[in-house]
């Protein structure tokens, strides 16, 4: 007797009603979670948005949003005990691991890299990284945009010491690049699709080749050890895990949540998803992430921007690897 489906689809099938499984866990936790209340950091439009766009924001516990734009803030946070769960890129652990800091990485998010981009304004003669040269750069420090651009001018026989770097946050480096205040620009997120709808910027290179596209979660450790907001916190990372998948099939509803947060126009959104490296997805932690990482740490060495080795591993915490541990047939 043959399948009424192909072997493929039979397992993606098998797959949901598994999926439908850690849904009804993530949604009805067995402990009590209504005295709980995380804080939790996030970006203008990432997030908070998100969770409510998919669904996904009726949580047992609640919510303390604290909006930080970027890694090394969520780190400091979480350091001084300001913060539940936060998340970024590689690069701010790195120097966490240098200087000891109390933080943990417990999942790991998959986003597009097409939007980390190297940036020069359409006045420029700039046509290529080697044309950096002498010429006004920003970034933005201890994070992708810092790291990709190091590789990119390597990769070019240039260093930062051949170029006037200049460490901006993303908004400020928005106002310098509308200014003409610099030449290119290293960036990520909307400020830089801001840059190329508003400002014509054009995009010299982006993240593809340069960065792993794993996006650490990070986690306060005195949260991890506390039973009730660990609990919490795994409900929250499934939850987050169902929405970061739900934005490849809808995609136009999670745009138009992050318009309304972030100003930016629905249409410049969805040009940006339909441009992406790949799809969106959370995952667990694995050794294949955590070689990555390591990665990125001898490579910061590599080029001096670290004062000495950094040892990521023990940075990472596996206790929510089943939890997020997608079901397979």
């Amino acid at each position: 007797m043959t399948s009424d489906f192909p072997i493929d689809r039979r397992r993606l099938l098998q797959a949901a009603a598994g999926w439908g499984a850690l849904a009804a866990a993530g949604a009805a936790p067995a402990r009590d979670l209504s005295g709980v209340t995380l804080r939790v950091g996030t970006y203008k439009g990432l997030w908070r948005p998100l969770l409510q766009a998919s669904g996904q924001a009726n949580t047992p516990y609640k919510i303390d949003w604290r909006e930080l734009n970027n890694g090394v803030l969520h780190i400091e946070a979480i350091n001084g005990d300001a913060l539940d769960l936060g998340s970024g890129s590689e690069i701010p652990p790195v120097f966490a691991a240098r200087q000891k800091s109390s933080v943990r990485l417990v999942a790991v998010t998959h986003e597009d890299l097409n939007n980390q981009a190297t940036l020069a304004r359409k006045d420029s003669s700039i046509r290529r990284i080697a044309d950096f040269k002498g010429k006004r750069v920003g970034y933005v420090r201890a994070t992708t945009s810092h790291y990709y651009l190091a590789r990119q001018l390597a990769e070019a026989g240039l260093s930062f010491r051949d170029i006037q770097a200049v460490s901006l946050t993303p908004s400020d480096g928005l106002s310098a690049f509308a200014r003409g205040d610099l030449d290119a620009w290293a960036i990520y997120g909307y400020n830089g699709q801001l840059a190329r709808t508003q400002y014509g910027a054009r995009t010299i290179k982006t993240g593809v080749g340069y960065l792993s596209g794993n996006f650490p979660i990070y986690a306060n450790p005195r949260a991890l050890d506390d039973e009730l907001r660990r609990a919490a916190l795994g409900d929250l990372l499934q939850r987050l895990q169902r929405a970061f998948a739900w934005i490849n099939g809808n995609f136009l509803a999670y745009a138009r949540a992050q318009s309304a947060e972030t100003r930016v126009p629905v249409g410049d959104l969805v040009e940006l998803f339909n441009g992406r490296s790949g799809d969106y997805s959370l995952g667990p932690v694995t050794d294949a992430v955590v070689r990555s990482h390591q990665e990125v740490a001898d490579t910061f060495l590599k080029i001096g921007v670290l004062d000495g080795p950094a040892d990521v591993k023990p940075l990472w915490d596996r206790r929510f690897e089943s939890l997020l541990r997608l079901p397979t047939a």
